[in-house]
């Protein structure tokens, strides 16, 4: 279960950090700075944040409530930052990563804070220290609800994009290479939406292109 023993280690504002999107086929990379401005909340009143990747959709939405009633009363404060299909395929998909994260990271709007990374990511931001945590989102209570508000921001994106094209299931895959999903793109072609460089987009291109 997180906790907030990463963060007692710091004497400053702690930012959690977290990404959803680096493996799929489709669709951006949306990350989240999350921050507890309210440092006497206890771990016991918050055991509906865990790790995104653990919890069900119906879980996550019921988190959102809570996090949304944190927010009014000002317990808490967060921030999102996305990196586009187009910055994915142009930058590769970790720094497409960190750009997401530095845009979440200057929305919160803090003069400095320590940064806690979920992974094995160092942002090199001069007011803001980084440390990355291995399963961070297990670890931390903050990087956990940056988990939770991502995925639930990037599925609700997706499921959005899937209205103008539904033959590809993005409702249900979230962009993901499903092998479903893979299929309807060999049938269908790919979309500008889906990310040209990963595979098997890149190989599927390829070869349509030496057919010319």
């Amino acid at each position: 279960m997180p906790d907030f023993s990463i963060e007692k280690k710091y004497d400053q504002n702690v930012v959690g950090l977290d990404e959803v999107g680096r493996g799929p086929l489709a669709g951006p990379v949306v990350s989240c700075a999350f921050i507890f401005i309210d440092k006497s909340m206890n771990a016991n009143s918050l055991d509906f944040i865990k790790d995104s990747k653990k919890i069900s959709k119906k879980k996550r939405n019921e988190a959102i409530k809570l996090f949304f009633e944190l927010r009014r009363q000002n317990k808490i404060k967060y921030s999102l930052g996305m990196a586009t299909v187009k910055e994915i395929d142009n930058l590769n998909i970790l720094e497409a990563t960190k750009l997401s994260m530095i845009r979440a990271t200057s929305k919160i709007n803090l003069d400095n804070a320590q940064l806690i990374v979920d992974g094995n990511i160092d942002l090199n931001l001069t007011n803001f220290p980084c440390e990355s945590f291995i399963k961070g989102d297990e670890k931390s209570l903050s990087i956990a609800a940056a988990s939770i508000i991502a995925k639930i921001h990037r599925d609700r994106y997706m499921h959005f994009l899937s209205k103008k094209f539904p033959v590809y299931e993005w409702y249900k895959n979230v962009g993901y290479g499903t092998k479903k999903h893979i299929q309807k793109i060999k049938e269908n072609g790919i979309t500008i939406h889906h990310r040209k460089t990963f595979e098997p987009i890149k190989s599927l291109i390829h070869k349509n292109n030496s057919h010319c």
